[in-house]
């Protein structure tokens, strides 16, 4: 306890770049409870930290400054080590785009920094340290964390609740309050450790009894086996294509890998391949839809991503699209992507940005973003919802106004993401959609990780990184709709404002 007192005082006695380095420091360590290490408790440890060094910077004579600068100083450690992998995309084409590596780097983590910055300012509404600056802070970084999953069409990678991957019974609480919700009581549970180095362990005692109640309420969840629906067999196709031989050299060999995989051994009432596996008009092209039609003609549905094109060679628009065919080939639905990827298929602000070269990095014009999210029937199986590449990154927002699917089609490739971190991360992501909504996922993964996934974020199936091949595997029931998919995030704003209010309470006391 004596070193603990020490290190408290040491810690809120830091000024200027100390203090902004070990910010950065405790940012980078957080970054270790996410996907694929799964520390988790580097996130919470970082995050007392960060509170400790919030009542140092309370103290400067530009407190709000120096707060600001500490939040964000943490964000982008956190964002810059978890988030490396996008220096991947620009190393596919090294001699055309190596040269932005360094300004995207800094700049994305730089940008969501801003976040962290913003969410600790409440804070220092409480003029000193203790619970009420605890819930403050709880509050307003959960709220930037919800801001930054909805500013700017929104960027909600690696939220605080994801840094409980390494235990599926505490994800379970997503079902009840979602992956912000979660987050909440993640942030909370975090800063409250500050108390323990003033010898106060009421606030950490109480949150580490809600946790404990929440690991044994989902414990009891991943008891329950999992229904299948019966008579649907799936065959996820990963061909496992680099991003350097996804073009027109390598098309003819890509194409015949996809129907020879999906000829493999075995009868899959169900075919999914992954995002961009025609990464071309398919529509247009007559040679593969006979093929479609003879892959199919044994009675298969077949689901693909596809690029669709309207228009001419002039004056064209292009879409990333999922095409629906049902057994001899005929298209039944053609879903196009509605939440597009800044900086990979649109630029945003373009007129500042294009002139630095970065519209080139799409190597196309811009991809035209579809009208939003569609449920479609599928013969031999339930509705569906596709979701493409990141579309499967936000909470509360999967389910469309048509209602509530019996399985998600997630088609993604995340080369694009490198071969380690980032798609174990987008995995955790898509685990946690099922979990929130108690709907099953098939996802459909280029270079891995293509995984059938239960409606309590179980891996039923699954195909790891950089290996070609199938997972053929039964689908998962859907459950019954959760909590939080009848009232979404209104628990998570009941957070905030009791949080808030408690934080009110406790200033009073003192």
């Amino acid at each position: 306890m004596i070193f603990l007192a020490r290190l408290d005082g040491w810690m809120r006695g830091l000024e200027g770049w100390p203090r902004l380095a070990l910010a950065f420091g405790l940012g980078a360590f957080c970054a270790t409870a996410f996907a694929p290490i799964g520390f988790f408790p580097a996130l919470l440890l970082g995050l007392a930290g960060l509170a400790l060094l919030l009542d140092g910077a309370a103290l400067s004579p530009r407190p709000w400054r120096a707060a600001a600068a500490t939040g964000w100083a943490f964000a982008f450690g956190q964002f810059l080590i978890g988030m490396h992998w996008i220096v991947y995309p620009f190393m596919v084409d090294p001699a055309e785009h190596l040269w932005q590596l360094p300004f995207a780097l800094a700049s994305l983590p730089a940008g969501l920094g801003l976040f962290g910055a913003l969410g600790v300012l409440p804070a220092l509404l409480a003029r000193r340290p203790g619970v009420s600056r605890l819930l403050l802070l709880s509050v307003g970084y959960a709220a930037a964390e919800w801001l930054r999953g909805h500013v700017l069409t929104g960027f909600p990678w690696n939220l605080p609740a994801y840094g409980w991957g390494a235990s599926l019974a505490v994800m379970q609480a997503a079902s009840l309050i979602g992956a912000y919700g979660l987050s909440f009581l993640t942030i909370l549970l975090g800063v409250s450790l500050a108390e323990v180095a003033r010898r106060r362990v009421l606030l950490p005692g109480v949150m580490a009894l809600v946790f404990a109640g929440l690991a044994g309420w989902g414990a009891l969840q991943l008891a329950q086996p999992s229904a299948m629906v019966p008579g649907v067999t799936l065959r996820l196709v990963q061909p496992n294509v680099p991003q350097r031989e996804k073009r027109s050299a390598f098309r003819a060999r890509n194409w015949q890998r996809l129907l020879s995989l999906s000829d493999s051994p075995g009868h899959p009432t169900h075919i999914i391949w992954p995002e961009a596996a025609a990464d071309f008009a398919l529509a247009r092209d007559a040679v593969a839809l006979q093929d479609v039609a003879r892959l199919t003609a044994r009675g298969a549905v077949l689901m693909t991503g596809a690029i669709r094109v309207d228009g001419t060679a002039q004056a064209f628009r292009w879409y990333n699209s999922l095409y629906l065919f049902e057994p001899g080939g005929a298209v039944l639905a053609v879903y196009d992507k509605t939440h597009l990827v800044p900086f990979g298929e649109y630029v945003p602000y373009p007129a500042l940005l294009n002139p630095l070269g970065i519209a080139q990095l799409i190597g196309l014009p811009p991809a035209t973003p579809g009208d939003g999210l569609h449920r479609y029937a599928v013969p031999g199986a339930p509705n569906i919802t596709p979701l493409i590449c990141y579309e499967d990154s936000f909470p509360g927002a999967a389910i469309t106004a048509e209602g509530r699917p019996g399985w998600f089609v997630n088609v993604t490739d995340d080369s694009w993401f490198g071969p380690w971190a980032g798609p174990a991360q987008h995995l955790l992501t898509a685990r946690m959609r099922t979990i929130e909504e108690g709907v099953p996922m098939a996802r459909a993964a280029n270079t891995g990780i293509s995984a059938v996934i239960d409606g309590r974020g179980r891996i039923i199936a699954e195909r790891g990184l950089n290996r070609m091949g199938v997972v053929d595997a039964p689908l998962p029931a859907a459950l019954n709709p959760t909590f939080y998919g009848r009232f979404g995030d209104l628990v998570f704003l009941a957070f905030l404002i009791v949080g808030a209010g408690l934080a009110l309470l406790a200033a009073r006391q003192h």
